[in-house]
């Protein structure tokens, strides 16, 4: 069993560019004691989402780390250019040695997609689009590709990946529906569900074997909630004085319950066919407890 890590670059007190400092000491850490990967996520516009551009902080990964593999989890992909995704992944794979993994997404919170003028019922025809259209851009020489978003004829693509035929593709799973789409196209699955539920979904009717293993068991990271993991000084005084703190809430916490707020209000406002089924006080608790 290889661990990994998945973090989220949650704000706290510490100025912008010490803090990001912080996070790449810890991370050479990870490197220096084998840890296997390191996995961060993409939010925009709110304190959970201090690296809005993963591809520019994991260029300073690659950079400050020898054996560690690392990656987006995910990639919002209907915020992306396909074109422009794809260099910035060959760019990615080679300064790194071939050490990129690729997680690819719709976007978890429909409002940070209306923040870019994208349309969140839309999102998941987009995602489906798009990595198809990476994939071949990544094995190609030459891009042509005809679907309902994206159209191009013969661009050539000078760049490529170092890892053949590109870098491992991690696959969120929720829905049965998409450990099969995971398992026919041979992707790792990440899920934030338990283990049993996860493997029940991708042993399903219709997933395929492969080797004697269904496709979607390749590689599972089951992920019980994000990791925000901080550089702490060491405390100055014996056990035995040190006093408890009081608990206090996280920097974030509130700004995060009112993004779900707004979320549903721009949903609401916009007449989307996206709109929350569940109440705003439950969609308020789900998201910040998973980043606890």
């Amino acid at each position: 069993m290889q661990f990994g890590v998945f973090d989220h670059l949650d704000r706290n007190d510490l100025p912008l560019g010490d803090y990001y400092e912080s996070r790449l000491d810890i991370i050479e850490a990870y490197d220096r004691l084998g840890f296997y990967g390191y996995h961060i996520a993409e939010h925009h516009s709110t304190p959970l989402g201090l690296a809005p551009s993963p591809s520019v902080f994991l260029s300073a990964v690659a950079q400050r780390t020898q054996r560690l593999r690392f990656g987006p989890l995910v990639y919002a992909l209907p915020l992306y250019h396909p074109l422009r995704m794809i260099e910035e992944i060959c760019m990615l794979d080679q300064m790194s040695g071939g050490r990129l993994e690729l997680g690819f997404g719709r976007g978890a919170v429909p409002a940070e997609l209306i923040y870019y003028g994208q349309k969140p019922e839309e999102a998941q025809q987009v995602y489906a689009e798009a990595i198809e259209l990476i994939r071949k851009g990544l094995t190609e020489r030459t891009l042509t590709f005809h679907g309902r978003f994206f159209h191009f004829d013969s661009v050539p693509m000078e760049l490529e990946p170092r890892q053949k035929p590109h870098p491992p593709i991690w696959y969120g799973v929720h829905a049965p529906e998409s450990a099969q789409r995971a398992a026919r196209q041979g992707l790792r699955v990440v899920s934030l569900d338990p283990v049993p539920a996860t493997c029940a979904r991708s042993r399903s009717p219709g997933a395929p074997i492969r080797n004697g293993i269904r496709a979607s068991l390749i590689s599972i990271a089951c992920m019980a909630g994000a990791m925000p993991i901080r550089a702490r000084r060491p405390s100055t005084g014996s056990p035995k004085s040190a006093k408890a703190s009081p608990a206090r809430p996280r920097p974030w916490q509130p700004s995060c319950a009112s993004s779900w707020r707004k979320q549903a209000a721009i949903i609401v406002s916009a007449n989307s066919p996206s709109a929350i089924s569940h109440s705003p006080k439950r969609c308020i608790r789900s998201s910040c407890s998973r980043a606890t």
